[in-house]
């Protein structure tokens, strides 16, 4: 066990990670993460504010909840507002009033997922906006210079991240582009500085598909540009479940153990805790936030989906295990009634609800990695969510 051993990067001026601890029978670890704005422990889930708002809360709640790191997109942000307002504001903290860390995404997923039209080249990728339809071509200098402006602490590298349906040969092909582009990427930022009086962390974006030689190729390709941290991408994207923890099981015995590792776009909770189990750090996925506006809410007893007619007259919490504002004070039946009516408010509390969700999750998970009991305590949490609605 890596009793209070201190492992610090010392790329960034400003971001340090430290490895604390490990549990003896998996990789699930304990660090910290110190950016110019925050210092979190790991493993960590990261709300996502794509659009610099977590979707019906603010930055005041999230300040009180305890959250250190939030997510936004550079791909969204670069079409609404536009990175030349948001640099006008003084960076993404400052337009959005938030004063702990911020990662952002490079975009690339999102100009292979959302775009109506796109056309890849090696120089970048030529796309409509699912907004407007209006042409723009978005390269691995561009991607940086955007997330230049927004001043994120984390920034991804430009990658290219096809669809699991995709052949060997097309992934092949992307992990080569992902190669070329994180090195554009590194290019582009060692001759433009940062914008905001702190510097900026750079994770390279691992991809490979489902196929383990290439997955191990761009791992190894990637790993010496990799100076503060490094992603898992390309997963969560139509793969079998038992395909992507393949992956991730091949990356834990690859990539640095000094580093953070973020797992991107995942997930269900019980997903969550078995990529811990193999080694993840980091996370970020929109379902909490999306599953609590359509009434789908987490709990200790599984799914619950808040607008079922047998909540209607349901006088008890929640959740009888959390603490949170929504479980505290309002009923099953009340939140039933909110959304029923469909009433703002009724997103709000079941969205607090959620989050609360997976910051206890991760707050537990790191306790038992400190008492070397995760091990058994991961595997009866999955076996009980697996029973109760699949989680």
């Amino acid at each position: 066990m890596l009793v209070k051993l201190c492992i610090v990067c010392f790329y960034s001026k400003f971001m340090q990670f430290s490895l604390i601890d490990q549990d003896q029978k998996s990789s699930a670890r304990l660090g910290s993460i110190s950016t110019h704005h925050s210092t979190f422990e790991t493993p960590i889930f990261m709300p996502v504010g794509t659009q610099a708002s977590v979707k019906t809360i603010d930055p005041e709640y999230l300040y009180n909840s305890g959250t250190e790191i939030i997510l936004s997109n550079t791909y969204h942000l670069y079409l609404r507002p536009g990175q030349d307002l948001i640099n006008q504001a003084g960076g993404l903290h400052n337009f959005m009033g938030w004063n702990k860390s911020i990662l952002t995404d490079s975009g690339g997923f999102q100009v292979f997922s959302l775009a109506k039209l796109n056309k890849i080249t090696d120089e970048g990728v030529e796309f409509q906006s699912h907004l407007d339809g209006s042409k723009h071509f978005l390269t691995p200098e561009l991607s940086m210079r955007i997330q230049r402006n927004l001043g994120s602490d984390i920034l991804m590298s430009f990658d290219h991240c096809p669809p699991s349906s995709q052949d060997k040969k097309n992934i092949e092909l992307s992990v080569s582009r992902t190669t070329k582009w994180t090195k554009n990427c590194i290019d582009y930022l060692s001759e433009n500085d940062p914008l905001y009086g702190w510097d900026q962390s750079f994770f390279p974006i691992v991809q490979g598909g489902i196929f383990p030689d290439l997955r191990k190729r761009s791992a190894l390709e990637l790993i010496p540009m990799a100076k503060c941290g490094i992603a898992i991408g390309g997963l969560a994207v139509g793969e079998e479940k038992s395909a992507m923890f393949e992956m991730i099981s091949l990356l834990d015995e690859i990539l640095p153990i000094d580093q953070p590792r973020y797992l991107m776009g995942v997930g269900r909770p019980t997903d969550l805790i078995k990529a811990i189990s193999l080694g993840v750090d980091m996370f970020d996925c929109v379902m909490p936030t999306r599953n609590a506006r359509n009434g789908q809410l987490f709990t200790s007893d599984g799914i619950i989906n808040i607008d079922n007619a047998k909540y209607k007259n349901s006088m008890i919490e929640l959740d009888k295990n959390c603490d949170c504002y929504t479980c505290k004070n309002f009923s099953r039946a009340y939140l039933r009634h909110l959304f029923n009516v469909k009433e703002m408010l009724g997103l709000r509390l079941a969205t607090i609800h959620n989050l609360s969700y997976y910051a206890n999750l991760m707050k537990k998970a790191k306790e038992e990695i400190k008492n070397n009991n995760f091990s058994n305590w991961s595997n009866d949490y999955i076996s009980k969510m697996v029973y109760h609605d699949g989680m």
